[in-house]
């Protein structure tokens, strides 16, 4: 009984140390400063947030126009980022201009993409794979303390049926290492579960502390979300487009049929997008990062192997390269018609 009770201490102990450097080494990293506001609207809401940054500025100085209901379209062909140079590239590929598939095209770019993967690299943001991965750990330690509290009280019967002699219970040896495996597993499930880390909140504070005075309307966007859009008329159609893959409401409790929506089961995984993005080879699924994990990551390698399949509207050909307006082939691909997205033209 006490080999029994030495070897449940130090797989206990182990389990829980293991979770908790695997914690905060994933959440480690050099940090430091964001460089612009699109690194700080990702950090604030991810690609949805960086591209909602993108249009704001685009339309503000009279590049890009958007009425309604909700049609884009480009004034001046001109670009003074990579962020939005795609907005101006999935616009010119798109088969039409509506604001909600530009949206969720450039959410798409790799040039969106990429932002994630640099702050990754820094450590401001966790990758997708990588906290769920972690989640997984902690699911495991948090199930075998349950798991183990039973099975000490049978053991703890079985000992005491072996001797009439007195001696401390089984369980109440072992259950301060089971209620510290459990406390450490859900502390550490709830603190892995968020994208950005402390260096990153800490980071956008400090640059919004010095910058947020300067009258930029993309900046207060990245900084607010679409409430700071100053423009009335702009902002209501960001929110609409926004919500065009919104999930169905719920059915009433009169049993009434639920309201219209644009939803499909296809676009599920594309409702991950706005705060998910597919990290550079890690999160992708297959064939060195080319194909894209379920939860809605977009491929941000941009490489497309030969035989991989779009998971739920990611812009793959099978067995070819992408090429600028090249719409998924669906002979080639699993990509839903409904999803409306094309292989943008920086991938190869």
């Amino acid at each position: 009984m006490d080999l029994l009770l030495t070897l449940v201490h130090l797989v206990g102990a182990a389990g829980i140390a293991l979770v908790v450097l695997r914690v905060v080494r994933t959440r480690g990293g050099s940090g430091g400063p964001v460089h612009d506001r699109y690194e700080v609207a990702f950090l604030n809401g991810g690609p949805a947030r960086v591209v909602d940054t993108a249009l704001v500025a685009l339309r503000t100085d009279g590049r890009l126009a958007i009425g309604g209901p909700g049609i884009v379209a480009v004034v001046r062909p001109l670009a003074h980022d990579p962020v939005e140079r795609a907005v101006l590239q999935e616009h010119a590929a798109a088969p039409h201009g509506a604001l909600h598939h530009l949206r969720l095209g450039v959410m798409r770019h790799p040039a969106v993409q990429e932002i994630g993967d640099a702050l990754a690299a820094r450590g401001l943001v966790v990758p997708p794979a990588t906290r769920r991965t972690t989640a997984r750990w902690c699911a495991a330690l948090v199930v075998t303390a349950f798991v183990l509290f039973p099975v000490s009280i049978v053991v703890t019967v079985v000992d005491f049926s072996s001797g009439p002699e007195f001696r401390l219970p089984f369980v109440f040896k072992v259950a301060p290492l089971l209620m510290a495996a459990l406390i450490t597993g859900l502390v550490c499930g709830a603190v892995s579960a968020r994208q950005v880390t402390s260096a990153g909140r800490r980071a956008v504070r400090v640059y919004a502390r010095d910058h947020g005075a300067v009258p930029d309307a993309g900046l207060l966007v990245a900084l607010h979300g679409l409430r700071a859009v100053p423009d009335p008329l702009l902002r209501e159609q960001l929110v609409a487009a926004a919500r065009f893959y919104a999930p169905p409401r719920r059915r009433n409790q009169r049993g009434g049929r639920p309201a219209a929506s644009h939803f499909s089961s296809s676009d599920a995984a594309v409702l991950g997008v706005a705060t998910e993005w597919c990290a550079t080879q890690s999160s992708c699924g297959g064939g060195g990062g080319s194909s894209c994990s379920g939860g809605g990551g977009s491929c941000s390698s941009g490489s497309c192997s030969s035989g991989s399949s779009c998971s739920s509207g990611s812009s793959c050909s099978s067995g070819s390269s992408c090429s600028s307006g090249s719409s998924c082939s669906s002979s080639s691909s699993s990509c839903s018609s409904s999803s409306s997205s094309s292989c943008s033209s920086s991938s190869s």
